[in-house]
């Protein structure tokens, strides 16, 4: 591929907004961290081994559905688009629809740096016809406020968001971000989106508690993270993982428990925790296909497709913005 077909913006969050936020989170009185500190490189590479395990079904039921129905979905979409990934993480999913979508672009967004610049040069390699435009940046700090770069004029914009990562939303939040995604893609864009499916508590629980520990290893890495990156002195054997269904809300919750009493220094901050208290780090929302579809109308969208497994694991939706 020519240098000219790739395009690389870095608008990488300020370690000082990074600070702000940890804090915020840890000095409330129900202590949180958000979801998104997951992701530094080895967030990323210890994500990407938890999708290969056998317990998580989320990534390879998924991948089975955007390979079984690639050209259907390519027809209900149509060629030609600006397709905009945000979270694109290796960009392994949206591979599944190149050669069937035929985008005039690709916009990968992602908030880590080294990851994402690993899976642009993949992309040049195995697609020389793609024009790529990467940009590093925290897109859950509002699409409202992206700057695009200049993109082909005549071509619709269509956001593609894999890995039910919108699961990781609060439901109202779920719908300040498709209103955000519609004021994206106007006048006639659409959004390509995967829903987790409620399930057996069970296969929920195996999936998020897997044999061989990753997923907790995950979850710890957040905290090796805040040492390395804002200068703390966490020590991650002093909390354990914990991930549970909570039946009441329709969503897998993941904390980190702390073992004992103890005190955190961070950025000047003693920060108190006392035995079984917990840090929330994630929420993962499982809906129904009605449920969603409902969410996206009351955003402006409308249902023009939707794929799913046989066993009913997981949808793909793709909706469009009526004219």
């Amino acid at each position: 591929m020519s240098a000219r077909r790739i395009r690389f913006l870095d608008r990488e969050p300020a370690q000082e907004a990074i600070l702000n936020e940890v804090l915020n989170g840890l000095l409330s009185p129900r202590k949180r961290l958000p979801a998104k500190l997951f992701y530094d490189k080895r967030g990323s590479e210890l994500f990407e081994t938890i999708c290969e395990t056998p317990e998580y079904y989320p990534t390879r039921t998924e991948i089975g559905i955007l390979r079984n129905f690639a050209a259907e979905i390519a027809e209900v979409v149509g060629r030609n688009c600006i397709l905009i990934e945000p979270g694109s993480g290796n960009s392994q999913k949206v591979q599944l629809l190149l050669e069937s979508l035929r985008p005039s672009a690709y916009m990968p967004l992602d908030i880590s740096k080294d990851h994402l610049k690993v899976s642009v040069q993949a992309l040049k390699a195995a697609y020389p016809w793609l024009n790529v435009h990467a940009m590093c940046v925290d897109y859950t700090g509002g699409l409202k406020r992206l700057e695009l770069p200049r993109l082909p004029s005549e071509s619709k914009k269509v956001v593609f968001f894999p890995g039910s990562t919108i699961g990781n939303f609060e439901p109202g939040d779920v719908l300040v971000f498709l209103h955000q995604i519609t004021r994206l893609v106007e006048p006639d864009g659409g959004l390509l989106i995967g829903v987790d499916l409620r399930k057996d508590p069970a296969l929920l629980h195996r999936a998020y508690n897997d044999a061989q520990g990753l997923t907790r290893e995950f979850n710890l890495n957040v905290l090796r993270r805040i040492n390395t990156e804002l200068k703390s002195d966490f020590d991650p054997g002093n909390f354990y993982h914990y991930a549970f269904y909570n039946a009441g809300e329709s969503r897998i919750e993941m904390h980190l428990i702390s073992r004992g009493a103890q005190e955190i220094q961070l950025a000047g901050e003693v920060l108190k925790f006392a035995e079984g208290e917990s840090i929330h780090t994630e929420n993962s929302y499982k809906y129904t296909v009605k449920e969603f579809q409902r969410l996206a109308r009351n955003a402006g969208f409308r249902a023009a497709g939707c794929w799913r497994d046989e066993r009913d694991l997981f949808s793909v939706h793709y909706f469009d913005l009526p004219a």
